[in-house]
């Protein structure tokens, strides 16, 4: 009796462990027969027409179509999140996520604690105001309130004009919030993206906006971003990327020749 039962327990220890063999792959899941490796991606979803959420909670955008073609040539797989402007640069910091994804102006500041890939999208910053502001100018913007989205580069453009520590730049979590509160007559001007600020506007066409390009604002350029250091994934990224930018792909996703 004792010894069927050591036989019985053997088989089901066996049986236990090769269950959990089964179950070990993180980060994988199965395609005709092959595992693919999942990256999780980290975005900010109010950033449209780079990055968004439609109707359905979907993330979508200009951002998704592309590391979507990087990851079709390189045969990969992305799962997004779409988790906050901040927490998209703190979980790159501490591998919750693998790349960063929203609309990210590749820095000089940005790159001392991030690697980012070769850019794929052309972007400048622009200054909004109401329709019938007589503001015209960056330089007219020195002593007066403005709303930017937080450690985005009009954040720090409002800082590079004011100074660090002014208090006339009020920082908001996304875009769309720093323009709302201009409207709200809580400031005199936001500064924010071109894409961004063009698709506001065109969702909403009955609000009474003016678009101020500036000769300061240099041309920005966005970058996926990953950890610091980690060679794999960048090189990845970055062949998958120029192999789209051969093929034309980027090109028609981004709707430009960039």
């Amino acid at each position: 009796m004792k010894r069927n039962l050591m036989v019985l327990l053997t088989i089901m220890a066996a049986f236990t462990l090769v269950l959990a063999g089964c179950g070990s792959k993180d980060n994988t899941s199965s395609g005709d027969g092959d595992s693919k490796k999942v990256y999780k991606v980290g975005t900010e979803a109010t950033f449209a027409p780079i990055v968004s959420l439609d109707d359905k909670g979907n993330i979508v955008g200009i951002d998704v179509d592309v590391l979507q073609a990087i990851a079709d040539e390189m045969d990969f797989e992305v799962k997004w999140e779409s988790i906050g402007w901040e927490p998209v640069f703190q979980t790159i910091k501490n591998g919750e996520t693998d790349i960063g994804g929203a609309g990210i102006t590749i820095t000089d500041e940005r790159k001392e604690t991030f690697d980012f890939t070769e850019p794929y999208y052309e972007s400048q910053l622009l200054i909004v105001v109401k329709e019938d502001s007589k503001i015209q100018s960056l330089d007219e913007l020195k002593d007066k309130k403005i709303s930017v989205q937080i450690n985005a580069t009009g954040h720090m453009a409002a800082k590079k004009l004011q100074g660090e520590s002014s208090p006339n730049i009020l920082a908001f979590e996304n875009q769309p919030i720093a323009i709302q509160e201009m409207l709200n007559g809580n400031v005199e001007a936001a500064i924010g993206d071109n894409s961004v600020v063009y698709e506001y506007i065109k969702a909403h066409p009955n609000d009474k906006i003016k678009v101020i390009k500036d000769d300061s604002f240099e041309k920005e350029y966005y970058g996926f971003m990953v950890q610091k250091g980690n060679k794999e994934l960048l090189d990845k990224l970055n062949e998958g990327l120029k192999k789209i930018k051969e093929n034309g792909k980027l090109k028609e996703i981004t709707g430009s020749d960039f």
